[in-house]
């Protein structure tokens, strides 16, 4: 006989979710457990064949597999049968992706994704489903899932008991992979989801690593340096707003953006500081492609019932939001994408945009929530601070949130790479960059750059000794073979273009080696080498 459990939970000053009864095959293991376990991989696999068997609205595909050949699931939900790309194009339907363990230590968002499941598929939010598709991919990272022991992430203090390991099989940060694409996670999730798919929202969810904020969850958008306004401005400044002030109205949580600080700046804090802008994180890459992407970042030291409590609010919220208001987010970010093209059809030879950026802080945050400290003067006078558990409020604290510029470089009509550098064009191409061939011989009139100076870092960061390369453009014009590959700007992914093949951008495949071969054999810093990927304006 089926057993049916009944549950209750997150019972606070508002409940956030109503009671429902569920099968036994769709209890999930934290709840069987009290919160002390997270769910392994087979347990994830069983959980969605069973909710599949109960809806026809889900239909589970597989991503691509890991190295240790573990299939990437990832659950569509529709209500008009939609179980495809080529069928949501078709549709023109709104799609919305939202991705948990892409560190496998931060579980949250695995956990909140199949309770969301249940909810949309047989419960009282099935409504969600009226007007967009939802791609849950609840288990990322599936290799390093089950890797469990105690003590992986102190901050969490063993709630649950034990998790998984932050990189993939390969050894390798799946949220460091964006430009680069060595995972073969990374590599699936372009060729299969993000590019047919072309989700108009990315949602990616995780767990702090340890600051002492005061926030049940904090975000941040897809950050604007080298994109185009509009998709940031609607996401940081107009849908996360509303999303923190409705959280808190319903369900008493109290979320703010992404940051950390330091006590070696002293106490009270006075400066709170984002991550990096780089597109080599998946949800800053979103910015280049005219499209929205929020981070979700629960709190670290709050109990594992908690923080999924947190993220299960939060992505619930982030989907009242998108079904209230799809046409206004594909209106944002059409409009982007139009802007992109335009000011390269307009402005191509004459308008700049920035390659390497630096933080700076243009905002002061009020009522910023956080765990008190109180300090001692060591004989060495030092100061050493310790947390007295109170959590305080300061004002006027000053976040550092915004990119400025520092090299900035003339927007092409597009690029030309010989056709030796075949692994160029394919690593374009595997971001959903259109690039063709030229049939014939052809003459462009541009720039190339001169390197003057090419250094790489003493140590490796994910596998790679980064390289940076200083030097300057000079005019020039070029005859061009047939086969060759040409890459014109006047494409939606032009801003991404830009940045990859850009040679003094901060995080282009200059600086993921991918040209170190032809520099090196050059004999760079002891006479000038030329980049060999041409910048052209006319043909």
């Amino acid at each position: 006989m089926k057993k049916y459990y009944t549950l209750l939970l997150f019972l606070l000053p508002h409940v956030l979710f109503a009671q429902h009864t569920w099968p036994e095959e769709l209890i999930i293991t934290p709840e069987k457990t009290n919160f002390e376990k997270t769910s392994t991989y087979k347990e994830v696999i069983d959980f969605l064949q069973s909710i599949q068997k109960l809806s026809k609205e889900v239909k589970v595909i597989s991503m691509g597999k890991s190295l240790e050949g573990k299939e990437i699931p990832v659950a569509i939900l529709s209500k008009s049968g939609i179980a495809s790309a080529e069928e949501a194009r078709k549709a023109n339907a709104f799609v919305i992706y939202i991705q948990g363990n892409i560190h496998a230590g931060e579980v949250e968002g695995k956990e909140t994704v199949m309770m969301l499941m249940r909810d949309i598929l047989l419960g009282h939010k099935h409504y969600l489903l009226d007007n967009q598709v939802i791609l849950f991919a609840p288990i990322y990272n599936t290799d390093s899932n089950d890797k469990m022991e105690k003590g992986r992430r102190p901050s969490q203090e063993d709630s649950p008991l034990e998790v998984g390991i932050r990189e993939n099989s390969q050894g390798l940060d799946l949220n460091r992979d964006g430009i680069k694409q060595e995972a073969l996670e990374t590599q699936a999730l372009f060729t299969n989801i993000i590019t047919p798919w072309d989700p108009q929202v990315f949602v990616d969810l995780h767990t702090t690593n340890g600051t002492w904020h005061a926030y049940s969850l904090t975000w941040a958008p897809s950050y604007h340096y080298a994109g185009e306004y509009a998709t940031y401005n609607y996401t940081n400044n107009v849908m996360l707003p509303a999303l923190t002030e409705s959280i808190h109205k319903k369900y008493g949580l109290r979320l703010g953006p992404y940051g950390d600080y330091s006590l070696s700046e002293g106490w009270p804090v006075k400066n709170f500081y984002t991550y990096n802008h780089h597109p080599r994180y998946l949800i800053n890459q979103f910015s280049l492609r005219n499209r929205m992407a929020i981070l979700s970042e629960a709190f670290a030291h709050e109990r594992f019932y908690q923080r999924i409590n947190s993220t299960r609010a939060f992505v619930a919220e982030i989907l009242e939001y998108t079904h209230q208001h799809a046409a206004e987010i594909r209106q944002v970010n059409k409009k982007a994408e139009d802007d992109a093209v335009r000011k390269v059809k307009e402005q191509a030879g004459k308008a700049k945009k920035g390659v390497r950026f630096k933080m700076i802080s243009n905002e002061k945050l009020q009522h910023f929530l956080t765990y008190d400290y109180t300090g001692y003067k060591k004989e060495d006078g030092t100061t050493a601070w310790f947390r007295t558990g109170n959590i305080v409020e300061y004002n006027d604290v000053n976040y550092f949130d915004q990119f400025e510029a520092t090299v900035e470089t003339t927007i092409p009509s597009g690029y030309i790479i010989p056709a030796a550098f075949a692994n160029i064009a394919a690593q374009l191409k595997k971001s959903g960059v259109t690039v063709t061939q030229l049939s014939k011989s052809a003459t462009y009139s541009g720039e190339v750059f001169i390197i003057e100076k090419f250094s790489k870092a003493e140590r490796k960061f994910e596998g790679h000794f980064m390289a940076t390369a200083e030097g300057k453009y000079t005019s020039a014009t070029r005859k061009f073979k047939k086969g060759d590959y040409l890459v014109t700007m006047d494409q939606p992914l032009t801003n991404l273009i830009l940045y990859m093949l850009e040679p003094q951008s901060d995080d282009g495949l200059i600086t993921w080696n991918f040209f170190d071969d032809y520099i090196e054999k050059q004999g760079v810093n002891n006479k000038l080498v030329e980049y060999p990927v041409f910048k052209y304006y006319k043909k």
